[in-house]
This record gives C-alpha cells, structure tokens and sequence, in this order.
C-alpha cells in the first residue's frame, strides 16, 4: 500500500508542477524580452562584475502587460521600469502595437565591485497584437511610476467580438 501512495503522490507532484509550468509558459512567454545592449547603455566592463551569470550581451527580462477591451477602446498597460518615457517609442503597425525602448545603466558615484547584477539594459522592442482594428492617430500614451498606458480608440466601436466553434 505504501508503495501505491508514493506512487499517486509523486504523479500528483508532477501533474501539479506540469500545470504550473504550461501556465507559466503560456502567460509569460509573450512578456519576456531580449535587451540588446549598444553603444549609449553604459554597462560595467566585465571586469568589474563578480556574477558569474553576467554577459553583457545577453539581457532577458519580463515586460508584463495587460490589455483591456471595452466597448470604445483598448487600454495596454507595461511595465517598463527604470525607464525615461523620452526613451521610449510607440508605434501602430497593422494589426499590433509596437514599444521599443532603450534602458541604460547608471554608475553608482562610489568606487567598488558589482557583486550581482539580475536587471537587463539596453534596447528593447516589444510586439503586443491588438484584436481589432484601432484608430492609430487619435491614441494616447502616459507614463507614470514605470508603467506604460496606451489607450486606443476602436475603428468601428461595439462589443467584443465572441464566435462560437462547432465540433464536429
């Protein structure tokens, strides 16, 4: 019997943790980001940065967002922190919303050794699809405590669309 509990237990772990992992596939996987540092980021030197992990020219990090539909518009929100909103750019491209970003690294004004180093800097681009067709000259874009808000008009306001799939 306890060879049959051990077993149920451990298959109950791995449903868990496969569940956990195709969730946490599924809903980050459009929010992690590549930074590709350039000339302006103003990284350490190598050098200077005791992780072992670090490689100037591999940044990875999550811009999460939300997009919200009402009957008149639709509202992302991205977090972009540590960012200047002059760094930013937003665009309209057919049928998706396009940020793209430069965040650059300030020096602390104390000599020493960077021991960690866990944030990603240097240009970003970020491609969110829009479920229906907006008006992209009258958007409208604010910045506040690192996060991103685009609001953009519907072209043809109305409920959002739902279109039922038969099985056959």
């Amino acid at each position: 019997m306890k060879l049959d509990n051990l077993k149920e237990n451990f298959d109950a772990l791995w449903s868990g943790m496969a569940e956990g992992w195709r969730h946490l596939w599924n809903s980050a996987a459009g929010a992690l980001t590549r930074f590709k540092p350039g000339d302006g980021t103003n990284l350490p030197a190598a050098a200077n940065v005791d992780d072992d992990s670090f490689l100037p020219t591999r940044g990875w990090s999550m811009l999460g967002g939300d997009l919200f539909e009402d009957d008149t518009r639709l509202v992302l929100r991205l977090e972009v922190p540590g960012m200047d909103k002059e760094n930013l750019d937003i665009q309209v491209s057919d049928d998706a919303l396009v940020i793209a970003g430069e965040k650059r690294f300030e020096h602390e004004t104390s000599e020493g050794r960077w021991r960690v180093m866990q944030c990603a800097y240097g240009s970003f681009r970020r491609v969110v699809p829009l479920p229906v067709a907006v008006k992209a000259d009258a958007a409208r874009a604010s910045y506040k405590n690192g996060v991103l808000r685009v609001e953009l008009p519907k072209a043809e306001p109305g409920q959002p669309k739902s279109v039922s799939i038969t099985v056959e």
